[in-house]
């Protein structure tokens, strides 16, 4: 249930802003740098755009390959997988060569982020938007408060770090920290949403629930991740900058 409110709440965002920035029926130069299994670069390639998607786990790309060799002719010539590490973007690509680039859910794993957030904005057009997925670190007490943790919930308040449900230790970011980040790079923010306010502490394995609940589900994540306060305590921020 996590990833589909993830995937449905950054993919409506997303939409969203490309809408406000973009005119109707432009194909856009995409970049998703972290590209996983490939969910939002497919989805941007069905709809008409062309998608460079950039991953460095060899499992991931394979599983990206795989859904891709699925789609129909017209949308596989639309997406090209490469793999790659976040860092190496200028290795990759010229300056200003995408519309938009996707970095979702890669942060975490990265000890200093601005270097790479610096050659993600390189490789955007002027007036390009950049898409950042990041673990909220002012928010990091509610997973282990709410799930009766006391100990961790009190050390996640000074935390920097937590750990995922991979086991692994890894960073969160604070809002304030990127929006200063995002102007030294000259791609200020433009607009944020808060992902996962309510779900974020289902059980692994949770299915989500199926029609007029799921729908009723993804409205009230969505409401809350666009509503203060509420979105200032969700597991996860979507920071959407504009390239100077």
């Amino acid at each position: 249930m996590r990833n589909v409110v993830r995937q449905e709440l950054v993919a409506r965002q997303l939409d969203e802003q490309i809408a406000g920035r973009f005119p109707v029926g432009r194909r856009l130069r995409v970049l998703d740098v972290g590209a996983g299994q490939g969910t939002q670069a497919l989805r941007l390639a069905r709809a008409g755009h062309s998608v460079t998607g950039l991953e460095s786990d060899a499992g991931m790309l394979a599983m990206a390959r795989e859904a891709l060799a699925g789609e129909p002719a017209g949308i596989q010539e639309r997406v090209r997988l490469i793999e790659g590490d976040g860092l190496e973007t200028g290795v990759h690509f010229h300056p200003g060569s995408f519309d938009v680039v996707l970095c979702h859910g890669v942060l975490m794993y990265v000890n200093e982020p601005d270097a790479l957030l610096a050659g993600l904005a390189r490789v955007l057009a002027p007036g390009g938007l950049l898409s950042l997925l990041v673990r909220n670190g002012d928010a990091l007490a509610l997973r282990p408060g709410l799930a009766g943790d006391w100990a961790g919930a009190l050390d996640a308040f000074e935390a920097g770090t937590y750990t995922n449900r991979l086991g692994l230790r890894v960073r969160a970011d604070r809002l304030d920290r990127l929006t200063a980040t995002l102007a030294g790079i000259a791609a200020p923010l433009h607009a944020w949403y808060g992902v996962r306010v309510f779900t974020d502490g289902a059980a692994d394995g949770t299915e989500p629930p199926t029609g007029d609940d799921l729908d009723r589900l993804l409205a009230a994540e969505d409401r809350a991740g666009r509503t203060e306060p509420y979105r200032r305590i969700a597991a996860l921020l979507h920071l959407c900058g504009v390239r100077g």
